[in-house]
């Protein structure tokens, strides 16, 4: 996608926070949330895919925990969380099937150590490409259940950021109670003006945003600026949009501009190419025949076992590693395998891999060894 056309996108997280899942504060309803479902469905008829990080769970959940008079202590909120998250994803299925269309929501529980660790980073990407490729929409949140402080994102703004960069989405879109960034509090300056686009996240920028005013929420302006940084830093286009405008969404779909765009600093390949070029450190090498050179650098296809001649270093399941050909490096990957496994299966089919290791990681669409969305070539 050209950072400078956000139309063209061809996977979108969106962000839907509590004050739209629950605007009361104790229970869930479908009000703002059937304009954010009918666009999903509008843009799944073009064939575009959406992720949804839904926030509510503690919201929906509170009028059946009793709290103490002092205050929402830490185990009540997790308990709210854990009646919550039931309710939130059943409203979502519901404003789903409210449509013609057969559609089927997942789950995703997610925490900071669950993106920290490069095994488990692994694994939420191939579950939400797995969803995505079965036309399953994903609904992630942030496990509060059992999320501590230091494990947590812990606002669903940065948290949806994370999710844009781990599933490779084109485009950020984070619902708000305002119509985007203004140049000053529009609920205190009648003057306040809409920032129509912004090009780079400077301080100035930052100084624009206010504290939130909504008790319900975790997040404000601060953290949705910090979330657009981080997109547009790897090439995501970001837009803060106002989720209660009933408008927005189908503004969204003729691809009007609404809101507040946050320009992509850099394209989407480049960032990712500089951070598997420059950032990963490669931690081991696989050294591949003639045919995967062909079908890798001239069908931009995935690695398969079946081309790998052998398996060289110390790695294991989500480290980068180098892809060599007649001794010249020319590309490099996050592997979906340890170098013990590949050992085992370097020049296998991959429908031989449960029978020589008992298993194989992910499912008949995820056969790869290293998949052509987690690579960078060095001679393209």
């Amino acid at each position: 996608m050209k950072t400078q056309d956000w139309t063209s996108w061809q996977r979108a997280v969106i962000k839907v926070g509590s004050a739209l899942i629950a605007p009361n504060g104790t229970q869930v309803s479908d009000e703002y949330i059937l304009p954010i479902t009918r666009f999903i469905l509008h843009a799944r008829e073009l064939g575009k895919e959406v992720i949804l990080v839904s926030s509510g769970s503690v919201a929906a959940g509170r009028a059946d925990i009793s709290c103490h008079s002092q205050g929402v202590t830490i185990a009540e909120k997790q308990a709210m969380a854990a009646v919550g998250q039931a309710k939130m994803m059943a409203n979502w299925q519901r404003c789903f099937d409210a449509s013609s269309f057969d559609v089927s929501c997942a789950q995703l529980l997610i925490t900071h150590a669950d993106l920290r660790d490069r095994r488990r980073y692994v694994n939420i990407k191939n579950t939400v490409r797995e969803l995505l490729i079965n036309n399953v929409i994903p609904i992630i949140n942030e496990n509060d259940t059992v999320a501590t402080e230091e494990l947590k994102v812990g606002d669903n703004d940065n948290l949806a950021a994370l999710v844009a960069l781990v599933s490779d989405a084109d485009i950020l879109f984070i619902c708000s109670d305002i119509d985007g960034l203004y140049d000053a509090d529009p609920k205190t300056n009648p003057d306040a003006k809409l920032l129509p686009s912004v090009d780079g996240i400077t301080k100035d920028i930052y100084a624009l945003a206010g504290d939130t005013q909504n008790k319900i929420a975790t997040g404000g302006m601060i953290t949705k600026l910090q979330a657009a940084e981080k997109t547009t830093n790897n090439g995501i286009n970001t837009f803060i949009v106002n989720g209660k405008n009933e408008n927005t969404f189908s503004e969204l779909s003729d691809n009007q501009h609404v809101g507040t765009w946050f320009r992509a600093v850099k394209s989407k390949d480049s960032a990712k190419k500089q951070w598997l070029k420059y950032t990963l450190h490669a931690r081991g090498k696989l050294v591949i025949d003639e045919g995967a050179q062909t079908a890798l650098l001239g069908n931009g296809a995935s690695l398969l076992a079946k081309g790998i001649v052998s398996a060289q270093g110390d790695f294991v399941r989500g480290d980068a590693i180098d892809i060599e050909y007649e001794n010249e490096i020319i590309a490099r990957g996050l592997s979906q395998y340890s170098k013990t496994e590949l050992d085992l299966i370097a020049g296998k089919d991959s429908v031989e891999f449960v029978s020589i290791l008992g298993f194989r990681h992910g499912s008949k669409h995820i056969e790869e060894i290293i998949h052509r969305d987690d690579l960078v070539l060095f001679n393209s």
